[in-house]
This record gives structure tokens, sequence and C-alpha cells, in this order.
């Protein structure tokens, strides 16, 4: 970090309804508009193309819900957190709601670097066959291995699932609606998905609902 920066904003935030399809490089862009709209004194990249000096936590996938999403920003003039998380729902896209706006240290290290773990939410929209299911489950967690395979830019690499899960449960509400609540890895290069879990579990996950629900990071 440089030292002309004299504040360090983190921005704890929920993404639905109609925001829940904009895809994370449109979500950048979006808080990047309503910082400059809401006047919050960000500092900016060098260069032709200027961009605001944010960082986010993660990557949530397109279609996805989140009540808890993380983005540091640097700013040039200190600024209450109170008073920027007013100036930004102001001025903030639909679907977008600042949740919490805290202080954090300027040399801090950043978010990709600390984040540790995931939780999430699935809600299956078809019937369940929930003893089915937990059965499921259970076999997942017992399992020494998880053998899957990813696929990136054409190339197929294997990969172990199993300790990308740091917990797995499902369960049923009052009404009958099934839920299946994952604890997932989340740190640089070790990153545990919520689709793959349900497609181990016998899940097409576009018939899934999936929610996160928190992250935790590194101390």
């Amino acid at each position: 970090m440089q030292a002309n920066y004299v504040q360090r904003l983190r921005l704890i935030f929920s993404k639905g309804g109609p925001a829940r399809y904009i895809s994370h490089l449109d979500l950048a862009r979006t808080l990047e508009r309503a910082l400059n709209r809401a006047r919050i004194p960000v500092a900016y990249t060098q260069g032709f193309n200027r961009r605001p000096r944010m960082q986010m936590a993660t990557a949530l996938p397109l279609g996805y819900t989140s009540e808890y999403e993380l983005a540091d920003i640097l700013l040039m003039e200190k600024i209450e957190p109170e008073a920027a998380q007013q100036q930004l729902m102001a001025r903030m896209a639909p679907g977008i709601v600042i949740l919490q706006v805290a202080e954090v240290p300027v040399s801090g290290p950043s978010l990709q670097s600390i984040t540790q773990s995931s939780t999430y939410v699935a809600t299956p929209l078809d019937p369940v066959d929930f003893a089915g299911l937990q059965g499921k489950v259970a076999d997942l967690l017992a399992a020494e291995t998880i053998e899957r395979v990813r696929e990136k830019q054409g190339k197929k690499k294997k990969y172990d699932l199993r300790p990308l899960i740091l917990n797995l449960s499902a369960s049923q509400d009052e009404d009958g609606q099934t839920h299946v609540h994952m604890n997932l890895c989340l740190e640089p290069a070790k990153t545990g998905r919520p689709d793959e879990v349900l497609e181990a579990l016998g899940f097409d996950p576009l018939d899934v609902r999936i929610h996160r629900t928190g992250m935790v990071l590194a101390d």
C-alpha cells in the first residue's frame, strides 16, 4: 500500500434480486459507479485507464445470491464509515445492500490472501428424498477421497474434493423444504465450489438455489 492512502474501508454487502444475474466484473463496475456517484474520496490507479483502488474477496458465480460479500476500498481522504454507508446506499443499484462499513488497517493484507472458508445454503427446487440425501451426505463425509475433474480453458484436471469440504449437512424446515448447508475451503488455490458438492450429492446445480451466508478471514 502507498503512504498517501489515508484510509481503508471494508464493505460488507448483500447481493440478491436483479443483482443475482450481475457477473463479477459487472458487480465491480456497479460498485465503482456507486463510489463515483456518492463522491467517496477513493484512490485511483495511474495510467490511461484509471480504476478505483478496490479489492473484492472472491467472485460469486452468476445466479448465486449472498448476504455476505466483501470489498475493500482505499481512500485519499478520511470519511466516517457510517457516512460512507449512507452515501453509498443512496446511489446503489437495486439488489445490492451495503450492510456494514468498517475501517481496517491500510497496510493490511489483501482480502484475497486471507479468505479461509465460505458458508452456503443450497435449496433444491424439486422435492427431495431427505433420508436418501442424508445418506449421501454421510457417505461424502466418510470418504477419504472424492475424485473429481475440473475443466478450465479446455483442459481437464483431476482433484480431490474431500479436503475442500469442511462441513456438510442437510435439514428440513417446518414446510418440508430441504436445505443443504456447506462450509467450504476458500483459500488461495484451494477453493471448494458449491456446484461441485451438489453434483457429488446427485443434484443438478441448475435446479438448486445457492446462497452464500458468510466468509471466514484469517486473523
